[in-house]
Protein backbone atom coordinates (compact mmCIF):
# COMPACT_ATOMS: atom_id res chain seq x y z
CA UNK A 1 0.00 0.00 0.00
CA UNK A 2 2.65 2.60 0.74
CA UNK A 3 4.27 1.73 -2.56
CA UNK A 4 1.45 2.38 -4.24
CA UNK A 5 1.36 5.96 -2.38
CA UNK A 6 4.65 6.53 -3.36
CA UNK A 7 3.43 6.00 -7.02
CA UNK A 8 0.11 8.06 -7.38
CA UNK A 9 2.04 10.91 -4.97
CA UNK A 10 5.44 10.66 -7.91
CA UNK A 11 2.40 10.70 -11.11
CA UNK A 12 0.89 13.64 -9.06
CA UNK A 13 4.29 16.09 -8.23
CA UNK A 14 5.41 15.15 -12.04
CA UNK A 15 2.02 16.08 -13.04
CA UNK A 16 2.40 19.43 -11.19
CA UNK A 17 5.58 20.38 -12.45
CA UNK A 18 4.28 19.86 -15.72
CA UNK A 19 1.36 22.49 -15.17
CA UNK A 20 4.01 24.64 -13.93
CA UNK A 21 6.19 24.39 -16.57
CA UNK A 22 3.22 24.67 -19.39
CA UNK A 23 1.70 27.89 -17.62
CA UNK A 24 5.52 29.11 -17.60
CA UNK A 25 5.44 28.89 -21.55
CA UNK A 26 2.15 30.32 -21.86
CA UNK A 27 2.17 33.22 -19.37
CA UNK A 28 5.89 34.03 -19.68
CA UNK A 29 6.72 33.59 -23.63
CA UNK A 30 8.97 31.32 -23.29
CA UNK A 31 8.10 29.21 -26.62
CA UNK A 32 9.53 30.95 -29.40
CA UNK A 33 6.48 31.78 -31.94
CA UNK A 34 8.81 33.24 -34.39
CA UNK A 35 8.62 31.72 -37.81
CA UNK A 36 12.15 32.40 -38.60
CA UNK A 37 12.87 29.66 -35.91
CA UNK A 38 10.74 26.72 -37.14
CA UNK A 39 9.43 23.52 -35.44
CA UNK A 40 11.94 21.27 -34.40
CA UNK A 41 12.39 18.12 -36.15
CA UNK A 42 10.44 16.12 -33.58
CA UNK A 43 8.14 18.69 -33.80
CA UNK A 44 7.38 18.62 -37.47
CA UNK A 45 7.43 14.55 -37.21
CA UNK A 46 4.57 14.73 -34.62
CA UNK A 47 2.57 16.90 -37.12
CA UNK A 48 2.88 15.38 -40.19
CA UNK A 49 2.71 12.07 -39.03
CA UNK A 50 -0.57 12.86 -36.32
CA UNK A 51 -1.97 14.78 -39.70
CA UNK A 52 -1.90 11.71 -42.28
CA UNK A 53 -3.08 9.50 -40.06
CA UNK A 54 -6.20 11.93 -39.38
CA UNK A 55 -6.58 12.18 -42.81
CA UNK A 56 -6.80 8.45 -43.57
CA UNK A 57 -8.61 8.07 -40.08
CA UNK A 58 -11.31 9.81 -41.34
CA UNK A 59 -11.07 10.15 -45.06
CA UNK A 60 -14.75 8.53 -46.68
CA UNK A 61 -14.76 5.39 -47.99
CA UNK A 62 -13.86 5.30 -51.71
CA UNK A 63 -17.20 4.08 -52.56
CA UNK A 64 -18.55 7.76 -52.13
CA UNK A 65 -15.82 8.84 -54.96
CA UNK A 66 -18.03 10.11 -58.11
CA UNK A 67 -17.31 8.31 -61.35
CA UNK A 68 -16.68 11.51 -63.11
CA UNK A 69 -13.71 12.93 -61.68
CA UNK A 70 -12.05 12.77 -65.01
CA UNK A 71 -15.29 15.04 -66.47
CA UNK A 72 -13.91 18.36 -68.45
CA UNK A 73 -16.36 20.56 -66.99
CA UNK A 74 -16.23 19.09 -63.61
CA UNK A 75 -12.35 20.12 -63.69
CA UNK A 76 -12.10 23.37 -65.22
CA UNK A 77 -14.78 24.58 -62.49
CA UNK A 78 -12.48 23.28 -59.66
CA UNK A 79 -9.43 24.48 -61.56
CA UNK A 80 -10.71 28.07 -61.72
CA UNK A 81 -11.93 27.99 -57.73
CA UNK A 82 -8.29 26.85 -57.23
CA UNK A 83 -6.99 29.45 -59.27
CA UNK A 84 -8.50 32.43 -57.41
CA UNK A 85 -8.41 31.23 -53.78
CA UNK A 86 -5.48 28.50 -53.54
CA UNK A 87 -3.21 29.32 -55.96
CA UNK A 88 -1.53 32.22 -54.11
CA UNK A 89 -0.52 29.16 -51.53
CA UNK A 90 0.07 26.15 -53.37
CA UNK A 91 1.39 27.49 -57.12
CA UNK A 92 -0.02 26.70 -60.20
CA UNK A 93 1.42 23.40 -61.82
CA UNK A 94 4.72 24.17 -62.98
CA UNK A 95 5.24 27.48 -60.92
CA UNK A 96 8.10 28.51 -58.05
CA UNK A 97 5.88 29.93 -55.21
CA UNK A 98 7.01 33.75 -54.30
CA UNK A 99 9.30 33.75 -51.64
CA UNK A 100 6.74 34.94 -48.79
CA UNK A 101 4.40 32.07 -49.31
CA UNK A 102 8.53 29.66 -49.19
CA UNK A 103 9.03 31.80 -45.71
CA UNK A 104 5.94 30.08 -44.02
CA UNK A 105 5.83 27.83 -41.41
CA UNK A 106 4.86 25.32 -42.07
CA UNK A 107 5.84 25.99 -45.74
CA UNK A 108 2.59 24.98 -48.21
CA UNK A 109 4.06 22.53 -50.60
CA UNK A 110 3.64 23.56 -54.65
CA UNK A 111 0.48 21.58 -55.99
CA UNK A 112 2.36 18.89 -57.82
CA UNK A 113 4.20 17.34 -54.55
CA UNK A 114 1.09 18.54 -52.40
CA UNK A 115 -1.00 15.75 -53.69
CA UNK A 116 1.13 13.50 -54.88
CA UNK A 117 0.49 10.77 -52.00
CA UNK A 118 -3.02 11.69 -51.55
CA UNK A 119 -6.49 9.40 -52.89
CA UNK A 120 -9.34 11.38 -53.98
CA UNK A 121 -11.37 10.89 -50.87
CA UNK A 122 -8.28 11.85 -48.98
CA UNK A 123 -7.67 15.16 -51.16
CA UNK A 124 -11.69 15.72 -50.70
CA UNK A 125 -11.44 15.65 -46.47
CA UNK A 126 -8.63 17.82 -46.82
CA UNK A 127 -10.39 20.53 -49.05
CA UNK A 128 -13.59 20.53 -47.38
CA UNK A 129 -11.86 20.22 -43.76
CA UNK A 130 -8.55 22.10 -43.81
CA UNK A 131 -5.68 21.57 -41.54
CA UNK A 132 -5.11 23.14 -38.43
CA UNK A 133 -1.35 25.13 -37.45
CA UNK A 134 -1.22 25.10 -41.09
CA UNK A 135 -3.41 28.50 -42.84
CA UNK A 136 -5.01 25.72 -44.86
CA UNK A 137 -8.55 26.43 -44.72
CA UNK A 138 -11.85 24.73 -44.45
CA UNK A 139 -14.03 24.94 -47.15
CA UNK A 140 -15.82 28.26 -47.01
CA UNK A 141 -19.47 26.57 -46.56
CA UNK A 142 -19.59 23.54 -44.93
CA UNK A 143 -22.91 22.02 -46.35
CA UNK A 144 -21.30 21.93 -49.48
CA UNK A 145 -19.23 18.78 -49.89
CA UNK A 146 -20.16 18.55 -53.16
CA UNK A 147 -18.95 21.33 -54.37
CA UNK A 148 -15.39 19.59 -53.23
CA UNK A 149 -15.11 17.07 -55.50
CA UNK A 150 -14.90 19.64 -58.18
CA UNK A 151 -11.57 20.41 -56.34
CA UNK A 152 -10.64 17.19 -56.39
CA UNK A 153 -11.29 16.82 -60.41
CA UNK A 154 -8.98 19.28 -60.78
CA UNK A 155 -6.28 17.85 -58.25
CA UNK A 156 -6.67 14.90 -59.71
CA UNK A 157 -5.67 16.32 -62.89
CA UNK A 158 -2.40 17.61 -61.85
CA UNK A 159 -2.16 14.25 -60.75
CA UNK A 160 -2.13 12.67 -64.05
CA UNK A 161 0.45 14.99 -65.39
CA UNK A 162 -1.68 18.48 -66.06
CA UNK A 163 0.95 20.88 -67.78
CA UNK A 164 0.92 24.83 -66.65
CA UNK A 165 -0.28 25.14 -70.79
CA UNK A 166 -3.53 23.06 -69.77
CA UNK A 167 -3.65 24.97 -66.31
CA UNK A 168 -3.62 28.16 -68.16
CA UNK A 169 -6.08 27.17 -70.63
CA UNK A 170 -8.71 26.03 -67.74
CA UNK A 171 -8.13 29.48 -65.61
CA UNK A 172 -7.85 32.04 -68.67
CA UNK A 173 -9.31 35.38 -68.00
CA UNK A 174 -12.30 36.01 -70.18
CA UNK A 175 -12.65 39.01 -72.15
CA UNK A 176 -16.26 39.20 -70.70
CA UNK A 177 -14.87 39.33 -66.69
CA UNK A 178 -14.37 36.86 -64.03
CA UNK A 179 -17.92 35.55 -64.08
CA UNK A 180 -17.46 34.56 -67.66
CA UNK A 181 -14.83 31.53 -67.02
CA UNK A 182 -17.69 29.75 -65.46
CA UNK A 183 -20.85 31.06 -67.01
CA UNK A 184 -19.83 32.46 -70.45
CA UNK A 185 -19.39 30.89 -73.66
CA UNK A 186 -16.26 29.76 -73.00
CA UNK A 187 -17.64 28.16 -69.59
CA UNK A 188 -18.69 25.13 -67.77
CA UNK A 189 -21.73 22.55 -68.07
CA UNK A 190 -21.39 22.77 -63.70
CA UNK A 191 -22.34 26.01 -64.03
CA UNK A 192 -25.80 27.65 -65.01
CA UNK A 193 -26.71 29.81 -68.26
CA UNK A 194 -27.63 32.91 -67.04
CA UNK A 195 -28.72 34.42 -69.87
CA UNK A 196 -31.98 32.24 -69.60
CA UNK A 197 -32.58 33.26 -65.75
CA UNK A 198 -33.12 37.62 -66.09
CA UNK A 199 -31.81 40.08 -64.26
CA UNK A 200 -34.90 39.71 -61.56
CA UNK A 201 -33.91 35.84 -60.23
CA UNK A 202 -29.97 36.61 -60.87
CA UNK A 203 -30.35 39.06 -58.28
CA UNK A 204 -32.07 37.47 -55.93
CA UNK A 205 -29.89 34.33 -56.50
CA UNK A 206 -26.72 36.96 -55.04
CA UNK A 207 -28.58 38.02 -52.46
CA UNK A 208 -29.17 34.51 -51.40
CA UNK A 209 -25.10 33.46 -51.68
CA UNK A 210 -24.31 36.77 -49.72
CA UNK A 211 -26.99 35.73 -46.69
CA UNK A 212 -25.73 32.20 -46.96
CA UNK A 213 -29.17 30.97 -47.26
CA UNK A 214 -28.45 29.88 -50.93
CA UNK A 215 -24.97 27.59 -49.52
CA UNK A 216 -22.14 27.31 -51.62
CA UNK A 217 -18.17 27.75 -51.12
CA UNK A 218 -17.35 28.51 -54.77
CA UNK A 219 -19.86 31.24 -54.96
CA UNK A 220 -19.70 32.67 -51.50
CA UNK A 221 -16.15 32.64 -52.22
CA UNK A 222 -16.53 34.95 -55.56
CA UNK A 223 -18.73 36.91 -54.45
CA UNK A 224 -16.42 37.51 -51.64
CA UNK A 225 -14.85 39.84 -53.70
CA UNK A 226 -17.25 41.58 -55.55
CA UNK A 227 -19.09 45.05 -53.72
CA UNK A 228 -22.22 44.57 -52.68
CA UNK A 229 -23.21 47.69 -53.49
CA UNK A 230 -22.80 46.25 -57.18
CA UNK A 231 -25.15 43.23 -57.61
CA UNK A 232 -27.73 45.28 -58.99
CA UNK A 233 -25.54 46.20 -61.82
CA UNK A 234 -23.72 42.53 -62.08
CA UNK A 235 -27.05 40.74 -62.56
CA UNK A 236 -27.95 42.99 -65.08
CA UNK A 237 -24.97 42.45 -67.48
CA UNK A 238 -24.69 38.92 -65.84
CA UNK A 239 -28.66 38.99 -67.25
CA UNK A 240 -26.98 39.18 -71.36
CA UNK A 241 -24.09 36.52 -70.91
CA UNK A 242 -24.28 34.08 -73.60
CA UNK A 243 -23.99 30.68 -72.16
CA UNK A 244 -22.06 28.09 -73.68
CA UNK A 245 -22.71 26.62 -77.00
CA UNK A 246 -23.03 22.40 -76.55
CA UNK A 247 -24.05 19.74 -79.06
CA UNK A 248 -27.54 18.87 -79.04
CA UNK A 249 -28.58 16.36 -76.87
CA UNK A 250 -30.34 12.63 -76.84
CA UNK A 251 -34.05 13.17 -76.54
CA UNK A 252 -34.92 12.43 -72.76
CA UNK A 253 -36.48 9.40 -71.21
CA UNK A 254 -40.19 8.22 -72.58
CA UNK A 255 -41.51 8.92 -69.00
CA UNK A 256 -39.92 12.05 -68.63
CA UNK A 257 -42.08 14.40 -70.30
CA UNK A 258 -44.86 12.60 -68.69
CA UNK A 259 -43.30 13.10 -64.88
CA UNK A 260 -42.49 16.93 -65.79
CA UNK A 261 -46.25 17.76 -67.39
CA UNK A 262 -48.31 15.72 -65.07
CA UNK A 263 -46.50 14.84 -61.65
CA UNK A 264 -47.55 11.83 -59.04
CA UNK A 265 -49.53 11.57 -56.57
CA UNK A 266 -46.70 12.99 -54.35
CA UNK A 267 -44.54 15.23 -56.75
CA UNK A 268 -46.45 18.37 -58.46
CA UNK A 269 -46.01 18.82 -61.69
CA UNK A 270 -42.71 20.43 -62.72
CA UNK A 271 -44.12 22.36 -65.53
CA UNK A 272 -47.21 23.82 -63.33
CA UNK A 273 -44.59 26.51 -62.28
CA UNK A 274 -41.02 25.70 -64.49
CA UNK A 275 -43.47 25.64 -67.63
CA UNK A 276 -44.03 27.87 -70.84
CA UNK A 277 -46.65 30.01 -69.28
CA UNK A 278 -44.42 31.11 -66.58
CA UNK A 279 -44.42 34.94 -66.48
CA UNK A 280 -42.64 35.08 -62.90
CA UNK A 281 -39.05 36.41 -63.26
CA UNK A 282 -38.41 34.96 -59.80
CA UNK A 283 -38.64 31.29 -61.01
CA UNK A 284 -36.01 30.20 -62.72
CA UNK A 285 -37.15 29.01 -66.56
CA UNK A 286 -34.95 25.78 -66.59
CA UNK A 287 -35.16 24.74 -70.59
CA UNK A 288 -31.83 24.98 -71.93
CA UNK A 289 -29.65 24.34 -68.95
CA UNK A 290 -27.58 21.82 -69.10
CA UNK A 291 -28.25 17.87 -67.31
CA UNK A 292 -25.59 17.95 -65.14
CA UNK A 293 -26.68 21.50 -63.41
CA UNK A 294 -29.85 20.85 -62.87
CA UNK A 295 -29.40 17.06 -61.75
CA UNK A 296 -27.33 18.71 -59.07
CA UNK A 297 -30.00 20.98 -57.91
CA UNK A 298 -32.64 18.69 -58.13
CA UNK A 299 -29.92 16.45 -55.59
CA UNK A 300 -29.32 19.42 -53.51
CA UNK A 301 -33.38 20.61 -52.84
CA UNK A 302 -34.26 16.60 -52.11
CA UNK A 303 -31.25 16.21 -49.33
CA UNK A 304 -32.83 19.78 -48.25
CA UNK A 305 -29.00 21.57 -48.48
CA UNK A 306 -30.65 24.16 -51.46
CA UNK A 307 -32.37 27.43 -50.18
CA UNK A 308 -32.88 30.90 -51.84
CA UNK A 309 -36.43 32.58 -52.17
CA UNK A 310 -39.73 32.20 -50.41
CA UNK A 311 -40.50 29.05 -52.77
CA UNK A 312 -37.86 26.78 -51.16
CA UNK A 313 -40.41 25.48 -48.68
CA UNK A 314 -42.28 24.33 -52.51
CA UNK A 315 -39.14 22.55 -53.78
CA UNK A 316 -38.36 20.90 -50.74
CA UNK A 317 -41.17 19.36 -50.86
CA UNK A 318 -41.74 18.73 -54.82
CA UNK A 319 -37.94 16.88 -54.77
CA UNK A 320 -38.41 15.12 -51.31
CA UNK A 321 -40.65 12.41 -53.44
CA UNK A 322 -37.86 12.03 -56.54
CA UNK A 323 -35.83 9.08 -56.84
CA UNK A 324 -32.58 9.01 -58.82
CA UNK A 325 -33.72 7.81 -61.76
CA UNK A 326 -36.48 10.48 -61.77
CA UNK A 327 -33.87 13.23 -61.39
CA UNK A 328 -31.79 12.15 -64.19
CA UNK A 329 -34.82 12.19 -66.28
CA UNK A 330 -36.15 15.53 -65.34
CA UNK A 331 -32.79 16.61 -65.91
CA UNK A 332 -32.66 15.12 -69.31
CA UNK A 333 -36.09 16.45 -70.33
CA UNK A 334 -35.46 20.38 -69.72
CA UNK A 335 -31.84 20.01 -71.00
CA UNK A 336 -32.71 18.29 -74.45
CA UNK A 337 -34.61 21.41 -75.74
CA UNK A 338 -34.42 24.48 -76.39
CA UNK A 339 -37.74 25.64 -75.96
CA UNK A 340 -41.10 24.30 -75.61
CA UNK A 341 -43.39 23.42 -78.61
CA UNK A 342 -46.09 26.36 -77.54
CA UNK A 343 -43.30 28.59 -77.40
CA UNK A 344 -41.40 28.04 -81.15
CA UNK A 345 -42.49 29.78 -83.85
Amino acid sequence: MSRLRTVIVTIAALGAMAGVVGLAVVFLGLFNTSAQKGHWPITSWVLHTTFRNAVELRAPPPSEVPHDLEDAALIKLGARHYDSACRMCHASPGEVATATIAAMVPRPPQVERAVAPWRPEELHWIVEQGVKMSGMPAWPDPHRGDEVWSVVAFLSAVQRGLTDEGYDRLTAAESQGYCAGCHGPQGTSRAPRLDILGPEYIALALAAYRSGERPSGIMSHALSQVDPASDAELAQRLATLPGPGRAPLPPPPAAAEALARGGTSRIPACLACHGPENSNPLIPRLVGQSPEYLQQQLILWRAGQRGGGERAVLMHSAAQGLTDPQIEALAAYFASRDAFPEERP
